[in-house]
């Protein structure tokens, strides 16, 4: 448990070396990366999995989120932790995060790895809306109702046993956890959502080399949308590149976890 303003921070380490931060999705937490750490870890890397504020075993003084509260929370836990600079991975609803974090503060992230996320400059196109078809149920979340859904055929290639989603969703008994999943939606999915759609983004630069990586089975991600919605990424960032994993959904890190290691690690020995 790592003490900063207002937070304790639960976070899971591996490794020595040069550091690298995993972000979790949602509705997961630091054990998204357990198949994934040990290898970037075993290549000679400081590997770091916070649980995130409102996800896994955090805890927050306050229970209101804002759109940047992750962000701060992360830039708090990089200044005590004494890492002024890391490669970055992230998932889902964590993208969000790692994704300020190189638009706001390019000093703290030598390379960005995105999964199941277009980049933030996308342009919208209807073919996409039924990619945000989860998101009802979380704005609307009712205090002890089910996200067992969410790891359906719909979002994972391969079936996840009854064990696996236990593991997944064990914090959310925690009745500050569970209460969090509104305020993280509201709060900081929606207005990030809405600053994309608007193109915030494609009047800024990204100049932290990123790659983005999708599952060939997240639809309706597919490559042919993602060439669409993400024209002449140079235009918008310096460095870009998609990556797509065969056999693999949104839950890509459940999926395919060691081509996204080996993903992870090859971009950050041939980006940086």
């Amino acid at each position: 448990m790592v003490e900063t303003p207002g937070l304790r921070t639960h976070i899971a380490t591996i490794g020595e070396g040069d550091p690298v931060v995993l972000l979790h999705g949602f509705p997961e937490h630091w054990w998204q990366w357990r198949a994934i750490a040990p290898i970037i870890a075993a290549r000679g890397y400081r590997v770091i999995c916070p649980d995130l504020r409102g996800a896994g075993w955090t805890e927050a003084d306050n229970p209101q989120i804002d759109r940047e509260s992750r962000l701060r929370d992360l830039l708090a836990l990089l200044d005590i932790l004494g890492i002024e600079r890391a490669d970055v991975v992230s998932h889902d609803m964590g993208v969000i995060t790692a994704m300020q974090l190189c638009y706001d503060h390019p000093e703290r992230v030598r390379t960005a790895v995105q999964l199941a996320v277009p980049p933030a400059f996308f342009a919208f196109s209807p073919k996409i809306v039924p990619g945000f078809r989860h998101l009802p149920r979380f704005i609307w979340h009712r205090p002890d109702a089910s996200l067992r859904g969410i790891f359906s055929e719909a979002y994972v290639a391969r079936p996840l046993s009854e064990a696996t989603v236990d593991a997944n969703l064990a914090p959310l008994r925690r009745p500050d956890i569970d209460q969090a999943v509104r305020p993280l939606t509201r709060g900081m999915i929606l207005p990030e959502a809405v600053r994309m759609m608007v193109g915030v983004y494609r009047r800024r630069r990204l100049t932290v080399p990123t790659l983005i990586v999708y599952g060939r089975r997240d639809h309706p991600w597919t490559e042919p949308v993602l060439e669409r919605i993400c024209r002449n990424p140079e235009r918008y960032a310096d460095h870009v590149e998609f990556a797509y994993v065969e056999g693999a959904a949104h839950f890509i890190t459940d999926d395919a976890p060691a081509e996204v290691a080996d993903l992870a690690l090859g971009w950050f020995d041939r980006a940086a």
